[in-house]
């Protein structure tokens, strides 16, 4: 008997062990995933959003990546940005809350294109949360012309596109996304990286001003991906310096619901 209780308490014991062990892993992966790239992720609030509601993501190519154009198809109405990243979180964690996401980016698309086509975008999907990533191509397009950005256009488009919205929507949640570069494949040449970061963050003011102006939610996308630059080369994240491949989706859409989630717990 007595033998037969040591046994019995060894086992105990060494299953404990085993246990403790196993949890001490499972932390100490959980560290290593939260810290994977200096960005959290895993341990995330839930933000505040009503049950039922539409959240729309505005924006270019970076928010496009293909979303099927005919809605019915709904197994790639969302495409394969960070918006079905986003998507795909919030359904599987929040599936009381009956949420519809919808994507409107168009790749190769400026401010000025959202305002040109905001009507039927934007204002007729009557959206609860609006989400906004854009400015990337209007750099672009100043680049390719040799000239800086019109600051002072681009506020005044941005600007009507929010008054519009907020007009339409008292009670609308908005979110704005910084533009945001890396230094990879043409942009990695200082000149061309010197124009591109400039106007980048000159324009990364414009949207921070307006978040403010706003009420907005505010991403703060570029220190994010430079951030992320420190920890893994900057084209592990960004294939040509403004387009991010899955992983750097997966830091926006990250930092999207835990930036989202604090501002509405």
């Amino acid at each position: 008997m007595a033998s037969e209780m040591k046994r019995r308490a060894f086992i105990g014991a060494s299953a404990v062990g085993a246990a403790v062990a196993f949890m001490g892993r499972e932390a100490q992966a959980a560290q290593g995933r939260e810290n994977a790239a200096g960005v959290g992720g895993y341990d995330y609030r839930l933000p505040k959003i009503k049950t039922g509601a539409t959240l729309l993501f505005q924006g270019d190519s970076i928010t496009d990546m293909k979303w099927g154009r005919n809605q019915k198809d709904r197994n790639h109405y969302l495409g394969h940005s960070y918006v079905y990243l986003i998507a795909s979180r919030l359904h599987t964690d929040m599936p009381d809350a009956k949420l519809n996401f919808l994507n409107r980016g168009m790749s190769g698309h400026t401010v000025a294109n959202l305002k040109a086509r905001w009507q039927k975008d934007a204002l007729d999907l009557k959206p609860d949360v609006l989400s906004i990533l854009i400015g990337v191509n209007d750099v672009g397009r100043a680049g390719r012309s040799k000239k800086g950005v019109d600051v002072a256009a681009f506020e005044a488009d941005y600007r009507s596109l929010l008054d519009q919205s907020r007009k339409a929507n008292p009670a609308l949640k908005i979110v704005l996304l910084e533009p945001f570069v890396l230094p990879v494949t043409r942009l990695k040449e200082k000149a061309a990286w010197d124009m591109w970061r400039g106007q980048i963050d000159r324009l990364r003011a414009i949207v921070a001003k307006l978040a403010s102006d706003h009420k907005a939610v505010l991403i703060k996308t570029q220190d994010i991906f430079d951030s992320a630059a420190r920890r893994a080369e900057a084209s592990h994240w960004i294939w040509d310096g403004v387009h991010p491949l899955p992983q750097g989706h997966e830091l926006i859409a990250r930092n999207w619901i835990e930036t989202v989630a604090r501002a509405w717990a």
